[in-house]
């Protein structure tokens, strides 16, 4: 078998062996290659003990080896492929995993949180060209119709600028980002926690069949993997790391979708929040993100998330504002003028400067230049406001 197949044999074993992510696995492999650590793991050459027992054990049943075999068949006839850090499509942003540090509380799924050692993808396009200019849209299962109208409409504005859609697959906001990219022509990417021979869950799986004939479906488990709850916490390490930026649309006090953010920030990415209603407890982890997190962005529409982003100077969004009135460019004497002006009937030049307390020359200055700009009208009588003015 040539060295290439070896490798990627050997990452497909390793992934059954321990959990994506794994510490002590990713750091073997960058020492000594993925052939060689696979070995020594079968040796039991390992110091991290509770990972050499794992290991001992699940050989024990199955040959690792025999098993890589047995999936990368499997896969070619699922029309999968396995894409691994040598192949040209690898997407180069998750390698920003290899120096993620978390604040918080130390548990496995805060620690182990080392790049990918290879996606199973399905899909024709090419992973790392997909990837290279997306955006994660994430958020709650139970979505209110604001949260999913909010999500369509940047999602489907943000493939209509030919940025990928990067989410989870899940129902609620995940799913609403999706099918609007997939609306809008453009690509989406799910990034799964289970084999993508058994996208979960089954209520999209017509979604999920759209995804991979128009972007890509995604995963770090080989095809058969089931769907364990902890696998889903492991997966939003990537949705963090392989896009530009993540926004958030809707997440309870106690979300996946924060845990993905605190990825997000960790790793110095654009972390952008949608705000909701103050009486929604869908939006109430949207809240506290804003509240504590300095370093993390509101945004309200499509312009905000293209804003950060983009390159520097390639979208820029305009303050919000109100309608504009031709008296918006007046100068501060020709506004007080303009406002001494009667709402009805007439005044004479000299009534006017009277009541906008300037001299009778500096008026008819300005009456001239307000007549001109439509926005009053001589009458024998003296000076009226225009109709439509008014």
């Amino acid at each position: 078998m040539p060295a290439d197949d070896d490798d990627r044999a050997a990452r497909v074993a390793l992934t059954w062996l321990a959990e994506p992510g794994n510490r002590a696995v990713w750091a073997l492999v960058e020492e000594g290659g993925a052939a060689a650590t696979l070995h020594r793991l079968l040796r039991g050459d390992v110091e991290n003990g509770p990972l050499r027992e794992s290991a001992l054990v699940k050989a024990a049943n199955i040959d690792p080896r025999r098993l890589a075999e047995l999936t990368l068949s499997r896969a070619e006839r699922l029309g999968a492929r396995i894409v691994v850090p040598s192949d040209a499509e690898w997407p180069q942003r998750v390698g920003s995993l290899a120096t993620l540090a978390l604040d918080d509380s130390p548990t496995r799924i805060n620690t182990d949180v080392r790049p990918p050692l290879c996606f199973w993808v399905r899909g024709s396009w090419p992973l790392g060209e997909a990837l290279a200019r997306s955006v994660g849209v994430v958020g709650a299962r139970a979505a209110s119709s604001y949260g999913l109208h909010v999500t369509t409409e940047i999602a489907y504005g943000l493939a209509s600028h030919d940025w990928t859609v990067v989410s989870g697959g899940a129902f609620g906001i995940d799913a609403a980002a999706h099918r609007a990219a997939v609306a809008a022509g453009g690509r989406t990417v799910a990034v799964l926690a289970c084999g993508v021979d058994r996208p979960y869950p089954m209520g999209n799986s017509a979604m999920f069949e759209q995804i991979a004939e128009s972007g890509l479906l995604i995963s770090e488990w080989p095809p058969g993997t089931a769907p364990l709850r902890h696998r889903f916490l492991i997966r939003n390490r990537v949705i963090a790391a392989a896009t530009a930026g993540t926004v958030l649309v809707e997440a309870a006090a106690r979300s996946g979708a924060i845990q993905t953010m605190g990825r997000v920030l960790a790793l110095g990415r654009p972390a952008m929040v949608v705000p909701g209603p103050v009486t929604s407890a869908m939006s109430v982890g949207c809240h506290a993100l804003l509240r504590e997190r300095p370093d993390a962005t509101l945004v309200t529409e499509l312009s905000h998330v293209l804003e950060a982003v983009g390159r520097i100077g390639e979208y820029q969004s305009d303050p919000a504002r109100g309608p504009e009135h031709r008296r918006d460019g007046l100068d501060e004497e020709s506004a007080l003028l303009l406002e001494a002006v009667p709402r009805r009937g007439t005044a004479t030049p000299e009534e006017l400067a009277v009541r906008a307390g300037l001299a009778l020359r500096t008026v008819l200055r300005r009456l001239s230049l307000l007549e001109l700009s439509g926005l009053i009208e001589r009458r024998d009588a003296g000076i009226a406001l225009r109709r439509k003015a008014r």
